[in-house]
């Protein structure tokens, strides 16, 4: 008897994005307008967006994650991010998810964004 292979095996750690999805652009510029306030790059070049999913009723949904647990905007973020997509013509509801897993580092930054730090 062969034991089944573990559900999650192989599975991606972040969820892709509706990248296909015409609303995808502007809600991208829509979280590039939202910024840690420790950190003068905006939330989507530092890689903390993971995934924004948009179904065909144009609900949008945003798994997230901050550089650290114990950011002291933890509470705030999920809103601000939220609030910055929420007036984008044609969106119908934003729910906005906070995770930890996977934990973001550095690589997750964009070029720019570690340019702009001095990474690079």
């Amino acid at each position: 008897m062969t034991q089944s292979p573990d559900p999650v095996e192989g599975a991606p750690l972040i969820a892709p994005s509706s990248t296909d999805h015409p609303l995808y652009d502007q809600i991208v510029e829509a979280c590039r307008s939202v910024y840690d306030p420790e950190i003068p790059v905006n939330i989507y070049d530092l890689g903390l967006i993971y995934t924004i999913e948009i179904n065909d009723e144009n609900e949008v949904k945003v798994i997230m994650t901050l550089t650290a647990p114990g950011c002291p905007v933890a509470g705030e973020m999920p809103g601000w991010v939220a609030e910055a997509i929420e007036p984008t013509p044609g969106v119908k509801q934003v729910d906005v998810f906070l995770v930890w897993d996977p934990p973001w580092g550095m690589d997750m930054m964009t070029d720019e964004a570690r340019l702009e730090l001095g990474f690079m």
